[in-house]
């Protein structure tokens, strides 16, 4: 494999950092006190095309490979958790599990505005008694003639009050049927019985727009159901991922982030007569940083080959996820520590790195999740088949078979 980025990979990195320099970094510290959610950011996103970067031009995409979103995240992490989550949720979650699993009338209805910028996409799996156990959902949808009625509520949704569009994970059967009886519908937020409210209080990522979605006897159309009933479940761990390989990349940007405001603290302070970059602790505390930014980036860019040819990458996605998060979470609270009484106040960017490293390590499978599934790959437990509908191999606009 090859990981050198090409002409069009680095004027794509070049693009999104000093985007994030310019329309980000200078105001994140006031949002994240405030705990504002400024929704401007992500049109200017859309004019740049990365909140379809991935998704092919026929779909209103920018068409570029799976490691170009990659790229995308990293930068945009660099600046904040925010607006990397906004981009994982829009794109990983809902448009590119469009993209594998939608027919083409839900492509271009649904998938082709969202791919534009021109709709928002999230995405409504986790309830507050069903998070890594999928199959305690209590969300409903019963078909009545040509709708299905939806009841139920999702929780810790990202954009739950700026998304147009919301993939919902329901049970159309009965819920004996455990994983068998859940089923994906496209939901849009102006249908009635749709309510949404945002959670205050949080630990970090203070400035994305996080909460709950409400569904009361919401009316969704038959051709809104995506797939077949009962395919939910294989299309959720499908969507997971893909939102798993985002978050995986958007730790890779914030390893970069902690390890560039250590060095340039490392340079500026002085203690016993030296910087103290010259310390050998501290010393250690940067390489572990650069040791993690590397190995994270090479798990994360070959999820995202496996990706380029179609393949499935739940293995190595997992791997990929599980160990940049940790990482990402040890670069931060070592940076608090090169930062000393100063990284524990927001005159630095170091502190909120280190609260908005612990939501990563937590959504989208746990650290425990992860290391269970790794530990049953490797003693032949688990065996992961190529789905029936795969991603499209990069180059190629038709969805695998």
């Amino acid at each position: 494999m090859n990981f050198e980025s090409t002409e069009e990979q680095a004027i794509l990195r070049d693009t999104v950092r000093s985007f994030t320099d310019k329309e980000i970094m200078p105001y994140i510290a006031e949002w994240d006190r405030e705990g504002r959610f400024d929704p401007s950011i992500l049109p200017k996103l859309a004019d740049l095309g990365l909140m379809g970067v991935c998704i092919p031009e026929e779909y209103g995409g920018s068409g570029m490979d799976y490691n170009s979103l990659a790229i995308v995240c990293e930068e945009l992490e660099r600046g904040d958790t925010t607006f990397r989550t906004a981009v994982s949720v829009h794109t990983g979650l809902n448009s590119m599990t469009l993209l594998q699993w939608g027919n083409e009338e839900q492509k271009k209805k649904y998938l082709t505005p969202q791919a534009k910028g021109e709709k928002l996409g999230a995405f409504g799996l986790t309830e507050p008694g069903a998070g890594s156990d999928v199959s305690a959902l209590q969300s409903t949808a019963v078909q009545e003639g040509d709708y299905y009625i939806l009841n139920g509520q999702k929780t810790w949704i990202s954009l739950c009050d700026t998304a147009d569009h919301f993939l919902v994970f329901a049970y159309t059967k009965d819920k004996s049927e455990k994983h068998k009886g859940i089923s994906a519908f496209i939901v849009e937020r102006t249908w009635e019985g749709f309510s949404s409210k945002a959670i205050k209080g949080k630990h970090g990522i203070r400035s994305g727009n996080t909460g709950e979605i409400f569904f009361d006897h919401v009316k969704v159309p038959k051709e809104n159901l995506l797939g077949e009933e009962g395919e939910g479940f294989k299309i959720a761990m499908a969507a997971l991922d893909n939102g798993r390989f985002t978050v995986a990349a958007g730790a890779v940007g914030q390893i970069m982030a902690c390890l560039e405001a250590s060095v340039k603290y490392c340079h500026e302070r002085e203690t016993f007569g030296k910087e103290i970059g010259k310390h050998q602790l501290v010393q250690q505390m940067i390489a572990n940083m650069e040791a993690g930014l590397q190995m994270s980036r090479l798990l994360v860019y070959r999820a995202g080959e496996l990706k380029n040819q179609g393949k499935r990458n739940t293995r190595e996605t997992s791997l990929a996820k599980w160990q940049a998060c940790d990482f990402a979470n040890k670069a931060a609270d070592d940076a608090v520590q090169v930062h000393g009484a100063y990284g524990y106040s927001d005159e630095y960017p170091v502190e909120r790195y280190l609260r908005n490293s612990k939501a990563p390590v937590i959504y989208e499978g746990t650290r425990e999740i992860h290391t269970v599934m790794q530990a049953e790959y490797v003693l032949g437990y688990r065996q992961d088949k190529q789905l029936n509908k795969m991603l499209p191999a990069w180059g190629n606009p038709e969805t695998v078979k």
